[in-house]
């Protein structure tokens, strides 16, 4: 194992800024700080190995060679860290597999149209496999570089790699680098044409259909320049325990996710679904009172169960027999510009089964599309104008040593062909208020409609 200390920041971007640029540079980011969960911060570029998934192909680019197949995604990449294994790890994560699964992935796993038009225009799965990697330990005040040496060139360049993280300094140099917004705001749906979806899902749940479904508008803007000046401004309005930049040749991904989909640490899973919101506000006593109707909301109490019982049974697939249970519920968590319930279930792993076969077990995760998961997903394919790509879907690790975290990917924007886009949504169920309902999608914007006008021009 090669291992070397590099100098620590409280804020790791400063770290992430040397190889921002890099091919498929990617930052999983705690929120350090401003976050409850934030520990570690994980810093990587130039993998190994590439797998991007699209339109039933997935292509798989090791050094200089290209295979192509129309397996299961999952399985591949379980196939390939199925090659690279450790057991005896200091870090959470000392290499392996970082990328997204999008939304759009569901796809391959269960009988669900496609409907939408397809604007994003990308993979709906890109995963690097890094051989080294940064990873910053908050609570010690340390960083490091580590690596496994599983790829071999690894060793021909750690000396300049530990150059490079080594020799940066505290002080601060400012950046060339601009972002800007050259449009107005748009969004795919105006409220007649939410109504109108609204209505249909009220509908098919009186129909028997189902019991909640996600309904989600998508926004976009006109923009030029980087976008990872846009992910440091973001990540300092909505500070979030499962923030990530990821930099792919043709597209960026902003992440200020407050959501995690699944852990696991050893044979440990945990799952921690939101369901329920109210915003925030600048009146301490409003922001409470806002705090306390959400604490005491009997109908989001109930969306919260709902999903609980989706994920208690999707993870008990991979999970041993009796040990699924529920730690807690409606615990109220309050973010940048809104307070969320959230509660958090926990299994244990089979022995013959792995983190990829809970993620496959699970995906899409269920607080996002509804339930019964299936119809719920067919609904919004139906409903929704565009599909949602990488929106609802997950990004986060999955280690050598088998260990996983990824994220729910909302508050998420996709920056590409000088636009960028996000999309926000929420849980219909029977007694659902058309208004109270559209606006809870602008009030889960509002970050990246910060962002917006932060960066606009006079338009």
């Amino acid at each position: 194992m090669l291992k070397s200390e590099i100098p620590y920041f409280s804020d790791s971007s400063k770290l992430f800024s040397l190889i921002h640029d890099r091919p498929w540079a990617v930052f999983l980011d705690s929120g350090h700080p401003g976050s409850q969960y934030g520990r570690y911060d994980i810093i990587a570029a130039d993998p190994f190995i590439k797998v991007s998934s699209i339109d039933n192909r997935t292509e798989v680019v090791h050094d200089d060679s290209v295979d192509t197949t129309d397996e299961d995604p999952f399985s591949v990449l379980k196939r390939i860290l199925a090659s690279y294994q450790i057991r005896e790890t200091t870090f959470p994560f000392e290499g392996g597999a970082i990328g997204y699964f999008a939304y759009d992935l569901s796809g391959r796993i269960e009988n669900v149209p496609s409907n939408g038009m397809k604007h994003e225009d990308i993979p709906e799965m890109m995963i690097g496999v890094y051989d080294w990697v940064v990873v910053v330990d908050h609570l010690k005040r340390s960083a490091w570089i580590v690596s496994h040496g599983f790829d071999p060139k690894t060793h021909n360049k750690w000396e300049a790699l530990c150059n490079l993280f080594g020799g940066i300094s505290d002080g601060h140099k400012k950046s060339s680098l601009t972002f800007q917004i050259t449009s107005k705001v748009k969004s795919n749906m105006n409220l007649t044409s939410y109504k109108k979806a609204f209505q249909k899902i009220k509908d098919y749940i009186v129909e028997g259909d189902c019991y909640q479904v996600n309904l989600a508008q998508r926004f976009s803007a006109k923009a030029e320049g980087c976008g990872w000046v846009a992910y440091r401004y973001l990540r300092e309005i909505s500070p979030a325990p499962f923030l990530a930049y990821l930099k792919f040749p043709t597209f960026e991904i902003l992440s200020a996710s407050p959501e995690r989909f699944l852990q696991v640490k050893g044979n440990r899973v945990e799952t921690r679904p939101i369901k329920g919101t109210r915003p925030r506000s600048d009146d301490s006593e409003q922001d409470a009172k806002n705090a306390n109707e959400l604490l005491s909301s009997l109908k989001d109490q109930a969306e919260n169960v709902m999903i609980v019982d989706l994920l208690r049974n999707d993870i008990g697939k991979s999970c041993k027999t009796g040990s699924v249970i529920t730690e807690s519920l409606f615990k109220l968590e309050s973010f940048a510009n809104v307070h969320h319930l959230v509660s958090t279930v926990k299994g244990e792993l089979m022995a013959d089964k792995t983190s990829l076969d809970l993620l496959r077990g699970c995906f899409p995760g269920g607080s996002i599309t509804g339930a019964p998961k299936l119809r719920a997903m067919q609904i919004i394919e139906e409903l929704e104008p565009n599909r949602r790509g990488v929106y609802c879907g997950a990004i986060g690790y999955i280690g050598f040593d088998g260990n996983m975290d990824t994220n729910i990917a909302i508050r998420t924007a996709i920056y590409s062909n000088n636009e960028i886009r996000f999309y926000a949504g929420g849980g219909i169920v029977a007694d659902s208020e058309l208004q109270k309902e559209y606006m809870e999608t602008w009030d889960k914007a509002s970050s990246m409609l910060e962002l917006i006008r932060h960066f606009s021009k006079q338009i």
